[in-house]
């Protein structure tokens, strides 16, 4: 249950009004009495309501969404859909950037609970499990794990890794580079590297896990490897430039995929082999399990994951 001006009050031991000046930072109050107000808010998890005050009770017809890094152009296109789909519906979004920081990602998730918005498309993976557990808005993730009682939407990480290094055997690669994503949680995006070892294995290929959380791209490319499957677009073109600097050529002499196929990336970098997610698709599914949350809550399910494709 969502918690009220008067749960905080009772809480705080002080009346409704004294919870309002708080809130508001108006009139004359001591710094005991401020604390008080300001602990019950936080063990309900409160947050001032301001949008709703100024619509008087009715809808406010926003949807938040969180996403890590909008200078991937993969986010920055799904953002674009999800935005243009939910204005067709007749809500409107507020974009948070959480740049991978924990306390933006926590401010952000406050100031959407303050104006209550309808409902919280998040694929970022800062804060712990426990943080989005308190959270009383329905809530849906992109490929990421935030807690048991959050439905994940995604495309089908398994067979976008086993494209990439179906690739690298087709083109006779012997010695590859697997980087390991960002993420090392329980989340989705794992199964892409389980999908490429499994082809590694099953065709006799030697590979190692490279996990860029821990050493340089610099340091580690292109040295004796022959390819490399990058966990996503922006690393792949990274990887390329580091090839580069070197006497060999990316995508010839060593070879590299990319993953998620944006369309500005694959008209900037034509030559990239990478595995493309449909943005659409996605968009739609995350906004249909939002809204099936809303109706149903804790009896969702979003639906087998969505298929991906090879862009070579």
């Amino acid at each position: 249950m969502v918690a009220k001006l008067q749960d905080v009050a009772k809480l705080a031991g002080v009346s409704v009004t004294t919870v309002s000046r708080v809130i508001n930072n108006y009139g004359s109050l001591s710094d005991k009495t401020i604390g008080k107000v300001h602990d019950a808010m936080r063990e309900l998890n409160y947050q001032p309501n301001a949008l709703a005050r100024a619509m008087q009770g009715k809808s406010s017809q926003f949807v938040g969404l969180i996403f890590p890094n909008l200078t991937n152009p993969f986010f920055a296109e799904l953002v674009n859909a999800l935005e243009r789909q939910l204005f067709k519906k007749g809500y409107k979004v507020i974009i948070a950037s959480s740049a991978e920081n924990e306390q933006i990602e926590h401010e952000y998730l406050g100031m959407l609970m303050a104006n209550q918005v309808e409902g919280i498309i998040s694929s970022s993976h800062n804060l712990g499990i426990e943080e989005y557990q308190r959270i009383s808005a329905p809530i849906v993730a992109f490929d990421r794990y935030l807690s048991d009682n959050i439905p994940i939407v995604s495309a089908d990480n398994y067979a976008g890794g086993r494209m990439a290094a179906d690739y690298m055997v087709k083109n006779q690669a012997k010695n590859v580079a697997v980087i390991v994503d960002e993420d090392t949680s329980s989340s989705p995006t794992l199964n892409r590297l389980q999908g490429s070892v499994d082809v590694f294995t099953e065709n006799h290929i030697d590979y190692l896990p490279v996990d860029l959380n821990k050493t340089k791209l610099a340091d580690v490319f292109p040295g004796d490897f022959d390819g490399v499957v990058a966990s996503n677009d922006m690393v792949a073109i990274e990887i390329a430039n580091q090839v580069r600097l070197t006497d060999k050529k990316p995508f010839t002499d060593f070879l590299i995929t990319g993953y998620d196929g944006s369309q500005l990336v694959r008209s900037m970098v034509p030559e990239l082999p990478t595995v493309i997610q449909p943005i659409d698709e996605i968009a739609t599914r995350l906004i249909d399990t939002l809204f099936a949350i809303e109706e149903n809550p804790g009896k969702v399910e979003p639906g087998p994951a969505l298929p991906v494709k090879f862009y070579e």
